[in-house]
Order: C-alpha cells, then structure tokens, then sequence
C-alpha cells in the first residue's frame, strides 16, 4: 500500500485554529495545555493524573460488565485488568451512527490504539478507550449508513426506528424494521464477513448503542480496545459531583466561557459551541425527551433555572441531581470534564472540531478538575481504491484536483482530453498572448508609465476570455462524452462525496466488504506511518 502525506493547509474547510494547533502551536498555546505531540509530554502529563482507586475501581467493574455484553476479546478483559490498576487511557468517542457510522469512525479507534501503544513504548502504561456517545438525542444525524456501491453510486441506508421525540438514542431500541436496512445493506455490500457480521450484531432488541458497541468490539477488539457506553445509570451515579458542580457553579462557568470565546475571537477564532448569558452545561429527561437546562436570569444572576418551559429553583435542581444523576447528561462542553472525571486519561484523540471544543472546555477543565486533558488530532486519511486511482493516473490527477467539486472535475477531465491539436492550438495561443502582451507592456512603460494599469487590465480581460473560450471548449468534449461524465461522477463519489472528505460521508463497512478485514491491519500500520497530517491510502 502507497500513502502520501497531505497538509491540512489543502483540506477543504479546514479551520485557522486546526491548522494553527498543527502548525504554529505557539500561536494557540493558551487555550490548548500540551502540542499536538504525545511524544513530546507523556511522562510529565502522566505524572499530573490525579486518580481516586475506589472510583477508578467501580468504574472498571462498570465497564467489565458493558464489554463482556459485548463480547469482549481477551486482550480488551487484560486491559480492563491495566485500567483498575491505574493505567492511564487515551479516550477518543463518536456517534453511534447506523452499521458502524462514517469511516472516520474506524480511523479514531485505531488512532486510539496507536497512540495508547506510544504511551507504552514512552515507559507510561496506558489503554484505548472508545466512548459510545450513546446520550445524544439527534436521531437523524445517525439513523442512516452511505455505502459505496460497487458501480461508483452513493447509497443512503436508513433505519425507520423511533423514539420519542428527542430522546437519548440508548433509549431507543431496534425492532423487527431493522430487517429492512439489512438487507439493503447486504444488497450494496455483497456476501462478505462483515455483512454477516452486520446480521450478528443489528438485532431486534438492540439499541444503536450495543449493536454499535457490539461491531466494533468485533472489528478493533483485538487491539485491546475498551468500549464505554456513557448512559450507563452506574457511570452517572459516580459522575453525580460533577452534575453538581455544574449547577452550583453554573454562573462562574458560563462567565468563564464568554471570556473564552472573547479571548478566541480576539485572537482571529471562532467559538465552535454558542454560549450565552443563560447557558448551562447540562440536559435532563423530562417526558422522555433530553432538554437542555437554562439559567433563569444570567443578568441578574438568579438562582432560577428553566427547563423548558418550567422554573425551577437552583435548590429544586440539585435535589433532583442527587436522587436522580441518570436523568442528567453533559452537553459538549462538560462531557469531556465527565470523562476525565471517570477515567485517567492522557490525552483525548478527536477531529478538528473535538479539538476546537477543547480550545473552550479548557476553562472547565480547570475549574472543575483542576488540571486540562491534551487533545492530540485523530488519524485521517483518504482511501484510494484501485480503480480510483487509475483513474487519476489516467488523468493525471491527485485528490486536491477531486476537492473543487465534481462540476470543476467534469471540466478538468475533459480538458484532458481535449483533441490534441485543439489543446496544442489552445496552449500556442496562451503562449503568444503572453508574450505580444509582455512586449505591449514594456511599449507603454517607455511611452507613459501611466498607461501600464490600464495595460494590467486588458491583459487581464484576454486571459479571462482565453480562459473562458478553452472552458466552453471542454464542456463542449464534456457533452460528447459520456465516458468523462461517468468517470468524473466516480471519482467525486468515491473521494469527495457530497463535497465532503470520504472519510465523513461513506460508511467504513463499505470497505471492509470490498478488501476483507485485513484492511484494518493495514490502516492500523497507515495509523503509524507517522505522517501528522490527512493521508492519501493507495490500495
């Protein structure tokens, strides 16, 4: 397998932030504790874990009984045995999204894997741990699977399960419907062991959350990796202090947060989570749905709190957290806070708007652990399927060519293939312009200076009309051939579906029908390679 390394610099809607943290970590150092570099603070971060051994102890027991539901492998139960005896962890977590959700998915558990495995190898013991965020309640932002079929279409498989509205996806359980996506799912993938591996884990009975937790166990479980499922009632019970914290607070935090975002607007950011006068960090259950909670009055600081449309008085509030901490979860914000607060973790592994979270939920961290987890960019990567590539090879391509969009490909492939003696005349003319214009230029230098800008802008004017007249020529070529229209929507779907990285839209089952599982061996050693930006796989 070839890989390349590309820079996020040519990664489409990449933020100044992100690429700052990469690039430039001086320049973000006081909103993020340690760089993008594990191997650079292992041992000094290592040292600063504060652990409790009864909680660390209960929250072991927890997962042990989540992971053995989900059919744990050996080396997950030894891990579980490393964390109860005060292992550090790399935690990295997503979307229980339908089938195992984008490929990115796959990535974020093998960068967990690798970075847990450098932590080891830096003398500071420590385990993989993938958070199932299995509390969100957007229902449609998970409901659905886009495979890649095997004639280059985009398929968009969706599970009609319901719940109430807006209710935790742990709340909501598959039924006899998901018959239904399976077999369109088998339809798109073929026969292959993770169709019947899909069939194994997507049962009636299920929620997104374990069958979820149920196929990935089955896919990166031999890496030792832990599955945490964050609805568990028993994890809530130990995180009820933070819950606390959170109300009892909730003026000091939000403060601090418009603070943060003033600091990182200052500096030229954005502020990836809106936070207002009236935020909280916290949702509750009420009628089965997750709403948020909202201060009363952050003018006047009140003790009121709002849930929906009800008041509630700050003392109300913290009553119910302590008879009921399973009805309360953390929004973005708070849940990392949540996390560490339950495990020892080094560092937290996640995308470029993980990581902007962080740059806000560092003044949390602070306030209420005392101490900020380092976020460390996943691994992200791009497969290039054989078929792919020769086509770019054909065309003389690279991805950063596929991320204008297919409209712009349709017309960079047929201007490839323009008639040969149109493109010679086409380069001949741009040629000649270039130079008669040069001269013209000079001309005028001497003659009046002041004549060269309105030069610059006719000269400007014929290359546009050259430029527009070569266009035309190839959306011309572009009508004649079906075959550059087939092939430009191939390489769109495959490599920037829906104007997006692949690795965001199309599910990774999608390619582990196609090459097997031994795929995963091979994007774990890409996970290693040590290129700190997006990679390129050729397969």
């Amino acid at each position: 397998m070839r890989t390349e390394c590309l820079p996020f610099t040519h990664i489409p809607h990449t933020t100044p932030l992100f690429t700052d943290l990469l690039y430039n970590y001086p320049k973000v150092q006081q909103f993020y504790p340690r760089s993008p570099d594990l191997t650079q603070w292992t041992r000094q971060e290592a040292a600063s874990i504060r652990r409790d051994p009864g909680r660390l102890d209960k929250v072991a027991t927890i997962l042990e009984r989540q992971n053995r539901a989900w059919d744990a492998s050996a080396e997950t139960l030894k891990n579980l045995d490393r964390l109860r005896a005060g292992a550090a962890s790399i935690v990295t977590g997503q979307q229980v999204g339908l089938f195992g959700g984008p490929l990115f998915a796959i990535f974020k558990a093998l960068g967990a894997i690798r970075l847990a495995a450098q932590a080891r190898e830096l003398g500071v013991e420590c385990v993989p741990v993938f958070w199932l965020a299995t509390e969100d309640h957007d229902l449609a932002e998970i409901d659905h699977a886009t495979l890649l079929g095997s004639d280059g279409s985009l398929q968009r498989v969706m599970t009609p399960t319901q719940g109430a509205p807006d209710a935790p996806v742990s709340d909501i359980r598959l039924g006899e419907e998901i018959g239904q996506p399976l077999e369109s799912a088998a339809s798109a993938l073929g026969d292959s062991e993770i169709t019947d591996l899909l069939r194994q884990c997507y049962q009636p009975g299920e929620t997104l959350g374990t069958a979820f937790a149920k196929l990935f166990s089955a896919l990166v479980g031999r890496w030792g990796v832990i599955m945490l499922d964050a609805s568990d009632p028993e994890l809530h019970a130990l995180a009820h202090p933070i819950y606390r914290a959170a109300i009892e607070r909730a003026e000091e935090l939000d403060q601090a947060l418009l603070e943060r975002d003033r600091q990182l607007l200052g500096a030229g950011y954005h502020d990836q989570v809106k936070v207002t006068e009236l935020s909280t960090l916290l949702f509750t259950i009420q009628n089965g749905s997750r709403v948020v909670i909202h201060r009363g009055n952050g003018v006047t600081r009140s003790t009121d709190f709002r849930i929906a449309h009800d008041k509630i008085s700050r003392q109300d509030l913290l009553d119910r957290v302590d008879a009921e901490p399973q009805r309360f979860s953390a929004n973005v914000l708070l849940r990392p806070v949540v996390q560490d607060y339950l495990l020892p973790t080094l560092a937290y592994t996640g995308g470029p708007a993980e990581c902007a979270y962080f740059a806000q939920a560092a003044v949390v961290y602070e306030k209420l652990l005392g101490r900020v987890t380092p976020v460390v960019p996943r691994f992200s990567a791009t497969v290039v399927e054989p078929k792919a590539a020769g086509l770019l090879e054909r065309y003389q391509l690279n991805l950063t060519d596929v991320f204008h969009g297919p409209e712009h490909l349709r017309e960079v492939l047929a201007q490839r293939v323009l008639p040969a003696d149109l493109k010679d005349a086409f380069d001949h003319a741009g040629r000649s312009l270039e130079q008669n214009l040069s001269r013209v230029e000079d001309s005028l230098r001497r003659l009046d200076h002041t004549l060269v800008d309105a030069s610059r802008n006719a000269a400007s004017k014929m290359r546009y009309q050259l430029e527009r007249l070569q266009a035309r020529a190839a959306r011309a070529e572009l009508l004649r051939s079906e075959v550059l229209d087939r092939h430009a929507h191939l390489l769109s779907n495959a490599l920037f579906p829906h104007k997006n990285l692949q690795e965001r839209e199309i599910a990774g089952v999608s390619f582990l029908a196609r090459h097997g599982m031994d795929l995963l061996d091979r994007l774990y050693e890409a996970a290693n390679s040590g290129c700190p930006d997006h990679q390129v796989m050729y397969l």
